[in-house]
């Protein structure tokens, strides 16, 4: 009979010894009694797994499980005690937290689809609308408020490689450019995908210069001069490929290299599509995938926005509510890690949904994967009835 509970098994895939030089780095737990950074992040993770709205929530849901709470490592759950500790313990803590188990969690993650080998990355943003009253920082416009979720997602186990908040009225070309953000350097011979909110000729030129190639979409302004042709085309879907060289006065001295231009039809719509990249080894069809594939962050954003708690928060102050985007991001992480790990054959949301309902359940993680759904409908709180489902 496993002794340890799922949460219990959960949490031990983080390391504690990482975990607590994150919160001396921080002085977290200074003058810290009774509820420390380790317990708040359990609280935390718990109303994420169990998709808990409030703090009397999570409060009323923790203490129904009381007897478990030694195997956990919590001593008591108060709501003023948990609002005070998102409110005033640095969300910096938990940002150092995901990004220590990031690595941990690249280290497994399986290979995009593609027959390259180079790094694939695409940078976006969503927005997270907000109340204004509530969320007095969180300015957007006269009468709203929203913040931006900037990601850089590795498509190597479709992983969030970096993560800022900022205000909505943040432009989405201000994080990659402005140092301050901590945009991260890419490898050479990266491949970066970006909507047509990231086009800038300067930042551009700052990639190939890397030796990082981007792949986008053209603007329909966009001033040019064919100065050759590309290999021929093989796929029908192409309608041309062309070198181009940029002729508007200001935009010929932000970018003076050649550049590609790819038309692509687009049968499903109907539709003729043109993308513009510093890159001329990849066949045309590929460049036109590599930015389909960019969709794969639009799916992120609506996993996470769908089965995450990051649109109603547990404070209203900006410290609290990036302590609890954190604390998702870890959880989404901690996700991804079982998947790779057992290699978990369904998709994300299933693995999620299990997981939140066996959580304080006396079972191995392991086997409960494993059943079939008509199997795990047999797991019962009663450990009797638990046993006999893992055996058959």
């Amino acid at each position: 009979m496993v002794r340890n509970t799922v949460f219990v098994q959960v949490l031990q895939l983080l390391s504690r010894y990482d975990f607590k030089r994150c919160v001396d780095r921080y002085s977290g737990d200074k003058y810290t009694k009774h509820f420390n950074c380790w317990q708040q992040l359990i609280v935390l993770l718990y109303s994420q797994a169990r998709s808990l709205k409030s703090l009397r929530d999570i409060t009323i849901s923790l203490q129904s499980q009381y007897r478990k709470w030694y195997h956990l490592g919590l001593t008591s759950v108060a709501r003023s005690t948990l609002s005070d500790a998102n409110n005033n313990r640095s969300c910096d803590i938990l940002r150092d937290v995901f990004y220590d188990f990031l690595r941990k969690c690249q280290s497994l993650a399986p290979e995009h689809r593609f027959k390259f080998k180079n790094p694939l990355y695409t940078m976006d943003s969503t927005l997270i609308k907000l109340c204004l009253s509530v969320f007095p920082w969180a300015s957007y416009r006269k009468r709203k408020g929203a913040m931006k979720l900037h990601t850089l997602l590795d498509h190597r186990g479709c992983l969030p490689s970096f993560i800022t908040v900022t205000h909505g009225r943040c432009h989405d070309l201000k994080v990659v450019q402005d140092e301050s953000y901590c945009f991260p350097q890419l490898l050479p011979d990266s491949i970066l995908t970006v909507d047509r909110a990231y086009i800038d000729f300067i930042w551009f030129n700052t990639l190939t210069l890397q030796r990082i190639h981007f792949v986008t979409r053209a603007k329909q302004n966009l001033k040019y001069e064919v100065v050759g042709q590309h290999t021929q085309p093989k796929n029908k879907a192409v309608v041309s490929d062309q070198i181009i060289r940029l002729t508007d006065k200001e935009t010929k001295k932000d970018y003076p290299q050649n550049l590609r231009l790819v038309t692509y039809y687009d049968k499903e719509k109907d539709r003729k599509l043109v993308f513009l990249t510093n890159n001329f080894k990849l066949a045309a069809a590929t460049i036109a995938e590599l930015y389909k594939h960019r969709w794969q962050i639009e799916t992120f954003f609506k996993w996470i926005k769908q089965n995450l708690k990051i649109k109603t928060f547990l404070g209203t102050s900006e410290n609290a509510v990036m302590t609890q985007v954190w604390a998702a991001m870890i959880y989404y992480l901690l996700l991804a890690f079982i998947k790779f790990q057992t290699r978990y054959a369904w998709s994300m949301h299933e693995l999620a949904r299990i997981i939140g309902e066996v959580l304080l359940e006396h079972v191995d993680i392991i086997e409960v994967l494993k059943l079939k759904f008509d199997k795990l409908k047999l797991l019962k709180p009663d450990p009797y009835q638990m046993a006999l489902a893992l055996k058959i």
